[in-house]
């Protein structure tokens, strides 16, 4: 790792007299020593529970930098439904041994350190990216630390409340289908829920690769759905969308992920297509049952899907995950930049207010994108 400068939470006056923590101090031939934090503000999960278990604690430590990585000062972290359902004991069998956790994924800020293989970004830089779902020490902190391949620069036309809205739900949308359907221009798309994150998401850039695109959502989306390029939303709470939505589809994303959704996906496929949901079955069955027993048994279930579908639909099935990919982030922010993927913040809270914004999305008091804001 570059060697670095290490301070407390207080800002180190260096020897250039600038109290700017982003501040280089030269030393010698072009040798440049950068600030490292070696404590800072995070968000602690200490136990599986109720929003009330969550702890802001100051002076929790951060780890020193491997090569591939870079320290960010995050200025605005979202909070996803996968941070509420590990707060409640999901993928309990992995992450339980590891307790106290870190939640969040998304995050937006500017680069403060970065690891000595580090040659995309620079110290000062402005990004936004996403962690991995398994990732133990996530970004509800002050500085999170990111691999350098999570990480992108970020657009200069939008906020970091905005930019940390998009990378993690884009990102598994993507996943779904360009990595795994591998969706053309002109195709049929239908996404089942795409009122939520992930489902405008997956939209978006549906659309943007110029596919035909229907979806199904609640009556307070369907105008912002439309707005953004699909050619038909169908309120579910008013229409049997099993009847109103006409033809056959080259993929289905199913973010509900229940036997109705996936029975009515499926047999809207064309023979060929993909079928692809959220609601894989691999965390669940390891958490009820241990790693040694669920993991196989998860694999299990989902080979005897395949194998059924595959020889009574003609179709591919798949659980879809998010997963860190290069060309994803380079795309979603390309399109961000142009305006033609966003995800709208429905409210922020400062990260002092944690439990406040898990107790809101707990209760379904706000149904759109939740942030916090750091200063």
């Amino acid at each position: 790792m570059r060697r670095l400068l290490r301070r407390s939470s207080q800002t180190v006056l260096i020897g250039n007299g600038s109290s700017n923590p982003f501040a280089p101090f030269k030393v010698g031939f072009n040798k440049v020593q950068r600030t490292l934090v070696t404590s800072c503000r995070a968000v602690l999960l200490p136990r599986f529970g109720g929003p009330e278990v969550l702890e802001l604690r100051d002076n929790v430590s951060v780890p020193d930098l491997k090569p591939n990585e870079v320290l960010v000062r995050a200025r605005a972290v979202s909070v996803n439904p996968l941070d509420c359902r590990m707060r409640e004991g999901y993928g309990r069998s992995l992450f339980e041994p590891l307790l106290p956790l870190i939640l969040g994924r998304d995050i937006s800020g500017e680069v403060a350190g970065v690891g000595s293989s580090v040659r995309s970004l620079s110290v000062g830089q402005e990004v936004f990216g996403a962690l991995h779902p398994t990732a133990v020490r996530g970004t509800y902190v002050d500085y999170a630390i990111l691999p350098e391949d999570e990480l992108i620069s970020k657009p200069e036309s939008i906020s970091h409340v905005e930019a940390s809205a998009i990378p993690f739900a884009a990102l598994t949308a993507w996943r779904a289908l360009r990595s795994t359907a591998s969706i053309k221009e002109g195709q049929r798309v239908l996404v089942i829920g795409g009122g939520g994150a992930v489902g405008f998401s997956a939209i978006q850039l549906a659309v943007a690769v110029g596919c035909h695109v229907s979806t199904t959502c609640g009556s307070e989306s369907i105008g912002r759905i439309l707005a953004a390029g699909a050619e038909q939303a169908v309120d579910y709470t008013t229409e049997d969308y099993e009847v109103s939505i006409k033809g056959y589809f080259d993929a289905v994303l199913d973010t509900i992920g229940v036997p109705e959704t996936e029975r009515i996906g499926v047999n809207l496929l064309k023979r060929g297509g993909h079928y692809m949901t959220l609601q894989g079955e691999a965390a669940s069955l390891t958490d009820r049952y241990g790693m040694i027993i669920g993991l196989p048994m998860s694999t299990a279930i989902l080979f005897k899907k395949q194998m059924q579908y595959r020889y009574s639909h003609g179709i591919e099935y798949h659980w879809t995950y998010m997963r860190a990919d290069n060309e994803g982030l380079a795309e979603i922010r390309r399109l961000s930049e142009a305006g033609k993927l966003k995800i709208p913040v429905e409210k922020t809270f400062p990260i002092t207010q944690v439990r406040e914004a898990h107790e809101a999305k707990d209760k379904r008091l706000i149904f759109g994108k939740v942030v916090l804001e750091l200063d």
